[in-house]
């Protein structure tokens, strides 16, 4: 299984950016997303930048790897990784609702 990481852009060199994430740092081909200004979040899968990130995607996904790691050390509590979801219900895909019978 592949898992792309948000990373943020720190410097470019043409359509090579040295990026960061936690203290790594990683040169990362920016071809299929086109040159990136220092500070964007970049979704970085096998060294290349997939797509470009919003600051609050970058986090969503970082908090989402976070409690990823926490539950395969065995720590269950990982709901304040995921506070978009907490304390509500989320709703079905609409294409999902038509086949809920009330």
């Amino acid at each position: 299984m592949c898992i792309g990481v948000p990373m943020r852009v720190l410097q470019t060199a043409g359509l090579l950016a040295s990026c960061e994430d936690g203290g790594h740092i990683r040169s990362v081909d920016l071809s299929l997303v086109g040159a990136q200004p220092p500070g964007t979040w970049v979704l970085v899968l096998h060294d290349a930048a997939r797509r470009v990130l919003s600051p609050e995607e970058a986090d969503a996904i970082r908090s989402a790897l976070q409690a990823l790691e926490s539950v395969l050390r065995g720590d269950a509590c990982v709901d304040h990784l995921f506070a978009d979801l907490a304390d509500r219900e989320p709703p079905l895909p609409e294409h999902l609702r038509a086949q809920v019978k009330e």
